[in-house]
């Protein structure tokens, strides 16, 4: 869409306050991430910012992606989640809200084959073998929210 529209700012409003979501706005062209907790004041100075052409992070967010700007800067290695791909992100996250590998394949529109093989892929990459693990590391990383 930014593509389409490089003069449209988009600020998106979410509920979810985990980085992955943050950067995949970001990739997507978002010139804003928003929490919905976060009041109208926030609100408001968002879209100040962003209308005058800066970029607007929720305080709480912008906090670990300048610590994760500061680690790779360093020359450390990359979070796991980087080294995945988009649909191996998306199996990991259907594993770990419990969804088997053929129903993962529907809502993906795969073969089970391929979903089998986006799995196989990923738990080498994180070097996790089991579904139980999986899903530790997803709720570790904010992927999935723990059921309240």
């Amino acid at each position: 869409m930014a593509k389409d529209f490089p003069d449209v700012r988009v600020i998106i409003l979410s509920m979810h306050a985990n980085e992955e979501y943050v950067l995949q706005a970001l990739r997507a062209g978002a010139a804003g991430y928003l929490l919905k907790d976060g009041g109208p004041v926030e609100l408001d100075l968002a879209l100040k910012v962003v209308a005058a052409g800066g970029t607007y992070l929720a305080p709480s967010m912008s906090k670990h992606l300048v610590e994760d700007y500061v680690r790779r800067a360093a020359g450390e290695s990359p979070a796991p989640l980087d080294r995945l791909t988009s649909p191996q992100r998306e199996v990991l996250q259907l594993i770990a809200e419990g969804h088997t590998t053929k129903e993962i394949a529907g809502k993906l529109n795969l073969s089970v084959k391929t979903a089998e093989t986006h799995r196989t892929q990923l738990m080498q990459r994180l070097d996790i073998h089991d579904v139980a693990g999986l899903v530790r590391y997803a709720l570790r990383v904010g992927l999935i929210q723990p059921d309240s």
